[in-house]
């Protein structure tokens, strides 16, 4: 376990808590609103295309073309990984949902704050629904943390120990696509993902991802996953 690394990243989740708390640090508050109003100026009539791009971008549709896109990243990692085949990401890939599994019940059931988002927040302010026929998400009455970010930031991070640096950087950046279009729309907060998601993520994952036992746990899967493999196709 290496215990230096997980406390550094459970301190990082500690200042980032401490300024949203201090009362005489208005930072978050004012990235909030001024990232919500700055995107708000452009949802409406006078911008159609972009408007109805956002729509796009925040249905159900949507993110499950963004959990193939996270498939496509985890079977990258596989075929870039020289040290291990589809046993060992088949392991990883069972780890990480059960991770992400625990961490979404517990998010939901003791986690999620009463905080309406930003469209529910402030008034008169221009209302993604009222301009698309989309199933579009642009409100949220406990929008604090996300749970996408949340989720997204458990594939990062599992990207970020397991793969390669190529196969690493586009699961960050996946974490951003994830998370944008609610933002841009003001069914979440900044501080929804870059605080509330992202301190969660500093205090548990590095728990999980720092300490010896999840690497034997891996292994020990995949070895079972191929001795099953060959019992059953012994010509290979």
């Amino acid at each position: 376990m290496d215990i230096r690394r997980i406390l550094f990243y459970n301190l990082l989740a500690l200042v980032l808590v401490i300024s949203w708390w201090l009362p005489t640090v208005l930072f978050w508050t004012r990235l909030d609103d001024d990232v919500f109003f700055f995107f708000n100026q452009f949802i409406g009539p006078v911008y159609p295309h972009w408007t109805e791009l956002l729509a796009v971008l925040n249905t159900r549709a949507f993110d499950k073309i963004l959990f193939g896109v996270l498939l496509g990243i985890l079977c990258l990692a596989m075929l870039r990984d020289r040290n291990g085949g589809w046993p060992k990401w088949l392991a990883i890939g069972l780890v990480m949902s059960a991770v992400a599994a625990t961490l979404g019940a517990l998010l939901h059931e003791h986690l999620l704050m009463v905080r309406p988002s930003p469209t529910l927040w402030h008034g008169q302010v221009n209302l993604l629904s009222d301009y698309t026929s989309l199933h579009a998400k642009d409100s949220a009455s406990d929008s604090f943390p996300s749970d996408h970010g949340l989720m997204a930031m458990v594939f990062a991070s599992f990207m970020l120990r397991f793969a390669d640096r190529l196969t690493a950087a586009l699961a960050v950046t996946l974490t951003g696509l994830v998370t944008l279009p609610r933002i841009m729309v003001g069914a979440h907060w900044v501080s929804d993902v870059y605080l509330g998601s992202l301190a969660i993520a500093l205090v548990v994952l590095p728990w999980v991802l720092c300490n010896a036992w999840i690497v034997r746990l891996i292994s020990g899967m995949a070895a079972a996953f191929d001795t099953l493999y060959r019992r059953l196709h012994p010509s290979h």
